[in-house]
């Protein structure tokens, strides 16, 4: 278990669902997050990609809670992890509740030590998309780097958006 000063973050769990759904079914959340369900039965996809990470070694995603009331507040983790290229991709979504408090500072450096020390990455990469301001300006407080826009890069409610590229380095 991964712990900070006011959460502590666990691997998420089959039994999470409902809290998953809870998270993946507000248009608040999945507004810049880009995946989204509408039933607790289509949130099973999601449980399986977790499990999926896990078994070929791909990733792993953790569920953060409030230690004052184990409160779950969101989630956070790794995906595409590639060993031989010692990089992932980051991602986090936290409830909306949750915003503005905070949590994204103080949980992503744990994150980020835990993906270059346990995970021995080298490079860790956020995609973001081109409007999502708040998440650009939350990387860039834990010293992601823009590296670029990958212009039309998604077809998303019915038009073509931009994304942006960030990334941290091991040495950076």
């Amino acid at each position: 278990m991964l712990q900070t000063e006011r959460f502590f973050l666990k691997e998420i769990q089959p039994t999470d669902i409902q809290l998953i759904y809870k998270g993946l079914s507000d248009p608040q959340v999945y507004q810049y997050y880009g995946v989204r369900f509408l039933t607790l039965e289509a949130t099973k996809e999601q449980m399986e990609w977790y499990g999926m990470l896990k078994e070929t070694g791909t990733g792993i995603w953790f569920g953060i809670y409030d230690k004052v009331d184990d409160a779950f507040c969101g989630a956070g983790g790794y995906n595409n992890l590639e060993k031989e290229h010692q990089k992932a991709e980051i991602g986090f979504w936290l409830y909306p509740e949750y915003w503005g408090k905070g949590i994204m500072s103080e949980v992503m450096p744990k994150l980020l030590e835990y993906g270059f020390a346990e995970l021995d990455l080298n490079r860790i990469e956020g995609f973001v998309e081109n409007d999502n301001s708040k998440c650009k300006k939350a990387l860039a407080k834990i010293n992601f780097r823009l590296e670029g826009t990958m212009r039309q890069a998604e077809f998303k409610n019915g038009k073509w958006i931009d994304v942006d590229i960030y990334a941290k380095l091991k040495n950076q």
